[in-house]
């Protein structure tokens, strides 16, 4: 079966011609004027919306959409000029009312009119590039009704005055005014910018400007700050009511620049009121807003930011300069812990611990902390009090915060080293005293300080900790193989300290009483008998003993005293009565050591196992020393401590940091030579900032003292000036300083120069530099000792 062909079809023009009335544009565009004029007139419900359609359909169709198109602009224009006449008839309050429902009707007009001239706006108006209906009607409404002299003249002035009024804390209708105002937006941003923005901006500015000054005259910094800040808020909240979501940058700016930017300097240094005040009386809520409006102008932050940190810097180097905070170091201590605590919160609570801010503390504490020489002293003889007693009784979390507090303060030495000196004898002595709080804390802190400055600074302190356990092991095994010989004898407790590890301590001689000599020399054989190459030598000044006293009326104590005293208290068990001379020659002990035990022993109330003649606080040569057989005290056990310095006198600070120095030597020179390996040849200057930056986290060396170490290192040959740099800086040198020469040496040396005859050439310069041609030049100088002939 075969397939059937399909048929194509086509659908022609009609043959005949179609004959159109001669007046069917004129007729037709009647009916479409009429049903307009309706429209506006508020008579639509008559209408016929579906022939009006058909008849502006037809008019296009059959090209009449130009007379369509200039009669719609023609009748509207004219409706609008009605329209505009009642708006300006309106009076007072009754205008934005007027120009409200007159926007809304043709708001409403305009979407009728749309519907029927749809088919001009999808077909006619694209093609001929004219404005489309809803468009035109905005644009008239804007030329005809708002632009006219009368209508926008008065609708800038109503506008802008009912913002003033409500700025006044009038009531205003706010419904109203958004209808108003997104009328001009939907008019298109630059009838909005230009009949309404631009005034209410300019205006603005005038207000806030007169407003500011009368503020600022009236007003303290915190009261100022409370006014500006309300004023913003207002705007915004404004903005959001019933203006363009865009003006909130501009009205915001204006109110910034003339109640922040252009008082900002005189808030800040206001007298008794300003940032100062607010920090020193820790006025967080005034500090937040400061921060909070500062930080939206330029430079706002960086002003309070420097204004802060000149003031820290300055009552930071007032304390740390203050002769009388200096004599109490545990408080001086304590003292910048608080302020640091307070300036913390501050940051915290006012700045939204902005990281600027923090930078700028950290770097003012750095800066007046190191004015003091002894802060690193200090801080050691903080954490000594809290680890003996301070944190008796605390929570370990407690315990954690202190130091950790104190890891701060010690990130912003520079001389850490020197810290690390003081901390060492600090922790001897509570170790072999027994009078640290926690092992738990002592270990807490050494694990803090090596994570912050490595193995190498706490290696030390470690083996301090080895060498307290293995002690113990070893009075075990001495007590057990002496049983029977020192059972009637009094108990030795021997701490064996490896030299490296502990402090350097001065050998000291004291006599020790016979009774303690017998024990100390069975411990001596005892321990060289188990360890061979080892060595012994008895720090006395680093013990305590107790010791059983009986005074008058058979009143028995037990004494806990240091080494120095019991070798004192001892003496009285044969004599009544000894003088000073008789004690220092029978003891042995150094004058210094030996007046602050006699003191202990004779001055201290509730603790005068001695008396004194004749009785004073201070030691004298010619004192008398007696037994004491009226001491009483309400405990058994009585500890006697030595009066000691808390702090070093200003001789052993120097003799101490003298020590440090010396041993800042070889650590200056150790990393000269690594640097040098690394880099092979380095100019003077990088060798400087290599060695500083690689120091740095101990201590800051002094480039001066560099200098000296490369000298050094040189002389010993370790390093070596590379010629051809110093032959470079001769010939650079000598340039410039031709015109101090003779001619006759000025040609010889350029003679010379271009030959390439280096060693005369010296020769030249050296009897230059005798008669004194070049005697100034000091790197001159250098450079021909470093060549040679």
């Amino acid at each position: 079966m075969s397939a059937q062909k399909k048929k194509a079809f086509q659908i022609e023009a009609f043959k005949h011609r179609v004959v159109v009335d001669p007046k069917y544009a004129e007729k037709t565009w009647k009916i479409l004027e009429h049903a307009i004029h309706e429209i506006y007139n508020h008579n639509a419900s008559g209408l016929s919306f579906e022939e009006l359609y058909r008849n502006a359909y037809n008019m296009v169709l059959h090209k009449f959409g130009e007379k369509l198109y200039s009669g719609l602009v023609t009748t509207m224009t004219s409706h609008l000029k009605q329209i505009s006449n009642s708006i300006e008839a309106a009076q007072g309050g009754l205008f934005l009312d007027e120009l409200n429902r007159k926007w809304a009707e043709h708001n409403k007009a305009m979407q009728m009119i749309r519907d029927i001239l749809m088919y001009m706006d999808r077909t006619y108006i694209p093609n001929t590039r004219k404005t489309p209906v809803h468009e035109l009607g905005l644009n008239l409404w804007r030329d005809v009704v708002i632009h006219s002299y009368a209508i926008q003249s008065r609708l800038q002035a109503i506008l802008l005055e009912n913002v003033r009024r409500e700025r006044s804390g009038e009531v205003i209708d706010r419904g109203l005014m958004r209808s108003i105002t997104k009328m001009l937006m939907d008019l298109g941003p630059s009838v909005y910018q230009d009949d309404f923005e631009k005034h209410f901006l300019e205006v603005s500015a005038d207000f806030y400007r007169l407003e500011s000054q009368e503020f600022i005259e009236s007003c303290d910094c915190g009261e100022y700050l409370k006014k500006a800040e309300r004023r913003l808020n207002e705007e915004i909240e404004r903005v959001s009511h019933y203006l363009d979501a865009r003006s909130e940058v501009k009205i915001t700016n204006v109110v910034e620049k003339e109640m922040i930017e252009n008082h900002m300097h005189r808030l800040v240094q206001m007298e008794n009121s300003g940032l100062v005040n607010m920090i020193a009386d820790e006025k967080y809520e005034d500090l937040g807003r400061m921060y909070c409006l500062f930080r939206r102008v330029p430079n706002g932050l960086v002003l309070v930011r420097d204004v802060m940190t000149s003031y820290i810097r300055d009552t930071g180097k007032q304390l740390v300069t203050d002769p009388e905070r200096l004599k109490y170091p545990v408080d001086f201590v304590q003292h910048l812990l608080d302020l640091k605590d307070k300036y913390d919160k501050i940051i915290t609570s006012a700045f939204s611990n902005d990281k600027t801010f923090q930078n700028a503390l950290n770097s003012s504490f750095e800066y007046f902390m190191n004015l003091n020489s002894r802060s690193p002293e200090f801080i050691s003889l903080f954490v000594d009090d809290k680890l003996r007693k301070g944190l008796r009784g605390v929570t370990e979390e407690d315990v954690e915060l202190v130091l950790d507090k104190v890891m701060m303060l010690f990130r912003y030495l520079q001389e850490k080293d020197i810290f690390e000196k003081y901390y060492k004898q600090h922790l001897a002595k509570r170790l072999l005293s027994g009078k640290t709080v926690s092992e738990d804390a002592e270990r807490s802190l050494i694990v803090k300080l090596k994570t912050e400055c490595g193995y190498q600074f706490t290696s030390k302190l470690e083996g301090m900790f080895t060498d307290m356990k293995t002690s113990q092991d070893t009075m075990q095994g001495f007590h057990a193989s002496q049983d029977a010989d020192i059972a009637d004898g009094p108990m030795l407790s021997v701490q064996v300290l490896t030299t490296g590890s502990w402090p350097t301590q001065p050998i000291t001689t004291c006599n020790l009483p016979a009774e303690i000599l017998g024990i100390c020399e069975k411990f001596r054989n005892y321990y060289l008998g188990t360890h061979t190459g080892r060595r012994l030598s008895w720090q006395t000044n680093m013990g305590t003993a107790d010791l059983k006293a009986t005074f008058g009326k058979g009143q028995k104590h037990e004494l806990n005293v240091s080494t120095y005293q019991m070798c004192v208290l001892m003496l009285f068990n044969n004599a009544d009565r000894l003088s000073y001379k008789e004690i220092e020659q029978a003891t042995g002990i150094p004058a210094s050591d030996l007046k602050r035990c006699l003191q202990s022993l004779a001055c201290v109330k509730g603790k005068n196992v001695l008396r004194k003649e004749p009785m004073s606080k201070d030691i004298a040569d010619t004192d008398t020393f007696l037994f004491n057989d009226k001491f009483t005290s309400k405990f058994f056990k009585v500890k006697i401590g030595t009066v000691a310095a808390q702090r070093e006198s200003e001789p052993e600070n120097q003799e101490t940091r003298q020590r440090v120095e010396e041993d800042r030597k070889p650590q200056i020179e150790a990393a000269i030579v690594r640097i040098m390996k690394a880099r092979r040849v380095l100019d003077h200057n990088n060798v400087v900032a290599e060695v500083t930056k690689q120091l740095q986290s101990r201590f800051l060396p002094n480039p001066v003292v560099i200098k000296k170490r490369i000298e050094s290192l040189i002389e010993r040959e370790f390093l070596e000036r590379d010629k051809g740099l110093l032959a470079q800086e001769l010939d650079n040198v000598l340039k410039l300083d031709f015109q101090l020469l003779n001619g006759e040496v000025s040609r010889q040396l350029l003679l010379l120069l271009s030959a390439g005859n280096r060693e005369e050439y010296c020769e030249v310069v050296r009897n230059s530099i005798a008669v004194g041609f070049l005697g100034y030049r000091r790197s001159l100088v250098t450079a021909i000792s470093g060549i040679g002939a």
